[in-house]
């Protein structure tokens, strides 16, 4: 099932272009991801970024099927230290989370919140919940790896043979943020 959607930060200024359809739709539970979006969480006018159990909710898109079509002049990247291999981009025109980029991947996760209401892809897995203090708390709806699940790697990995092996760069950030 081919969805192409138009997505946007929280005041309209930033807009991107996804097509076909995502890698995986997943929540994150990593001791990174809660750390970043609680900090982002903290930025003035920011949306929620985690969820109830301390999870942030990602859909990935292979690089070569996302197009920024306005704003990049607000796109500025946030990483927790230095040395980071994790980047965190953010629309500082409303402090929105727009993606996350590993370096040298061949994906971006995107932040949930910039689908509108209603349209976001169902959730296929949660990861990383091995970090979390109790996982009981999370509903059984949808497979929850302690870590990285297989099946994650696997889409991850059929992706990036479907791209040649390619890792686009993602050059429209300009400058960072402290967060």
């Amino acid at each position: 099932m081919t969805q192409n959607a138009r997505l946007a930060c929280s005041c309209g200024k930033v807009h991107l272009e996804v097509e076909k359809e995502p890698i995986i739709s997943t929540e994150c539970y990593c001791t990174s991801c809660r750390t970043a979006g609680a900090r982002l969480q903290a930025l003035p006018s920011t949306q929620r970024v985690l969820d109830a159990n301390g999870g942030t909710r990602f859909v990935l898109y292979r690089k070569d099927r996302i197009r920024f079509t306005q704003g990049t002049e607000h796109l500025r990247e946030f990483r927790l230290t230095p040395a980071a291999g994790t980047r965190r981009v953010v629309a500082t025109c409303c402090n929105t989370p727009v993606f996350l980029e590993f370096e040298n991947g061949h994906w971006l996760s995107l932040y949930a919140n910039l689908w509108p209401e209603g349209t976001l892809p169902p959730l296929d897995l949660r990861t990383m919940t091995g970090d979390l203090p109790d996982r009981a708390a999370l509903s059984g709806d949808v497979p929850s790896g302690t870590m990285a699940t297989l099946s994650f790697y696997a889409r991850l990995l059929a992706a990036w043979v479907a791209m040649g092996f390619k890792s686009p760069k993602i050059t429209v950030v300009n400058g960072e943020i402290h967060a």
